[in-house]
């Protein structure tokens, strides 16, 4: 194999990689931010949540909707939950 094609290929891996440790690290980050004391993080972090829809972040937000006080939030973390239920079904 030419050495240019293995650097490519090492290249490749090597962003691959840390593409998806980037990516873990922003949903931990947001999974945080969802329970912030400031409805303004929370009200990100759902709408971050509800374009990554999978049976972990149902999950996730159905603890979020026994914990959230506001109504509007809640509200939109359970519109949010059931369109991903119906989604994933």
């Amino acid at each position: 194999m030419r050495t240019e094609v293995k650097v490519g290929l090492l290249a490749g891996l090597l962003g691959l990689a840390t593409g998806i440790g980037l990516a873990q690290h922003s949903i931990s980050r947001y999974r945080r931010a969802l329970f912030s004391t400031r409805p303004l993080k929370r009200l990100s972090a759902l709408g971050y949540l509800s374009a990554h829809p999978s049976v972990e972040t149902v999950r996730l937000l159905r603890d979020y909707v026994d914990w959230e006080r506001h109504p509007m939030l809640r509200r939109r973390a359970e519109a949010i939950a059931r369109r991903m239920e119906a989604k994933l079904a």
